[in-house]
């Protein structure tokens, strides 16, 4: 007798989200069995053959720093993340680096990666930490690449606190916030900017002399 599995292992084997697998079913990719108690089964044959497709499973490596002068870290991502899809038997299709802060919607290499995913064009993406991809709002990446049967590996997990990242995201908030206010190119927009960054140089030189 075939094994049937119940729609939670269905969706781990298969990577993807409880509302793809319902999506897929009632598009009849996928077929399933109802029980004498009214509920729905999914076939391993239906499992297996879905697997098959995706043989090769095809990954997206994304890689980023938040300025110029941490490229080297940037291709130590990039290197550390190819070996880890070549252990796990991956297929390289892209490797996309940004140099910006996390904060930044508009990365070139985050936009590419958006069209790669809309287009089925990719099977996992492959990235360092969750911060890598986007400093906030992570799990809602993750469940919309899920709903077309995307998975993001996160090889470290949670990324250690990086203060001067943070201090740069911040500042770059704070640049677009007051080029919006006054203008880009605007005397008070610059004023503003050099303020808080002597503010924060500031700051961090009493934090030092309070642990010192």
């Amino acid at each position: 007798m075939e094994r049937l599995l119940r729609p939670k292992e269905a969706c781990q084997l298969l990577s993807i989200s409880y509302s793809t697998l319902l999506r897929w079913i009632r598009e009849g990719k996928i077929k399933v069995v109802t029980t004498e108690g009214g509920k729905y089964r999914i076939p391993y044959s239906e499992i297996k053959k879905y697997l098959e497709k995706r043989e090769e499973t095809r990954a997206v490596i994304y890689a980023r720093v938040s300025s110029a002068d941490r490229r080297e870290d940037l291709e130590r991502q990039v290197n550390y993340l190819t070996n880890y899809a070549t252990a796990k038997g991956y297929k390289v299709v892209e490797v996309l680096k940004d140099v910006a802060s996390g904060l930044n919607t508009g990365r070139e290499g985050l936009l590419k990666l958006f069209k790669l995913v809309e287009g089925r064009s990719v099977d996992v993406v492959l990235i360092t930490y969750k911060d890598r991809l986007t400093r906030f709002g992570f799990e809602y990446l993750e469940e919309f690449f899920s709903t077309v049967g995307v998975k993001i590996e996160v090889v470290f997990g949670e990324e250690p606190k990086d203060t001067q990242e943070l201090v740069e995201d911040l500042i770059s908030i704070i640049t677009s916030f007051a080029g919006k206010i006054y203008g880009m190119r605007s005397h008070k927009k610059t004023v503003l900017v050099q303020g808080v960054k002597k503010l924060i140089g500031e700051l961090s030189g009493e934090d030092s002399e309070a642990k010192g």
